[in-house]
């Protein structure tokens, strides 16, 4: 079908562009936050958001060429699934730093807003992501749908881990549950540099 390749190149690009608009937003704020209470789970997320915003740029610009450019396409995959390894890196280190005491997290009311609306909006976003890299045949649209979905993980692991601490003072309960994410960040990683378009649900 002639029309089908820009109608979804057009759809791609403005998830995109809502994608890159709200990663600024929330990586700035929630790294801010983060290093005003001094918070692992906050700064593991953070870090998150600014891996995904980078990622959503670079998916951004893959189709802004040609849809049937398969060089693009695997370097576009490569990327994401290099920026995915980045981010379970990210996580461990931070979630290692936490377990070893070396940071003493304290509240934060603007960080639990940004964490509430990630977690309801970014599996939204996700979703949207996962449809069109089926319709597009792009695994570097998958690779990001993956990370948005990440994103609404450690929102709300973050959240739990918060709430944990608050009531039960377990410090360490939102570093464990972010390490438990790793697996699932490196399965898709790899995946994309696979070229895998679609999620085997």
């Amino acid at each position: 079908m002639p029309d089908a390749v820009p109608d979804v190149t057009g759809r791609v690009s403005r998830i995109q562009q809502i994608t890159i608009a709200w990663m600024c937003l929330e990586a700035g704020v929630s790294l801010w936050a983060a290093m005003r209470a001094k918070s692992p789970a906050l700064l593991a997320f953070g870090g998150d958001s600014a891996v995904e915003l980078l990622s959503a740029v670079v998916v951004w610009r893959r189709f802004q060429r040609n849809l049937s450019d398969e060089r693009a396409e695997r370097r576009a995959a490569r990327i994401a699934a290099t920026l995915l390894i980045i981010l379970a890196i990210f996580v461990a280190a931070t979630s290692a730093l936490s377990l070893l005491g070396y940071s003493e997290p304290g509240p934060s009311y603007v960080g639990v807003a940004v964490l509430i609306v990630a977690a309801v909006f970014m599996p939204w976003l996700a979703r949207r992501k996962r449809r069109l890299s089926a319709e597009a045949q792009s695994a570097a649209l998958r690779a990001d749908a993956a990370e948005s979905m990440l994103c609404a993980y450690l929102a709300i692991i973050a959240l739990v881990g918060l709430a944990i601490r608050a009531v039960w003072g377990f410090a360490i309960a939102d570093p464990i549950a972010a390490l438990l994410i790793i697996p699932f960040i490196l399965r898709e990683a790899r995946e994309a540099y696979k070229g895998r378009a679609c999620c085997g649900d």
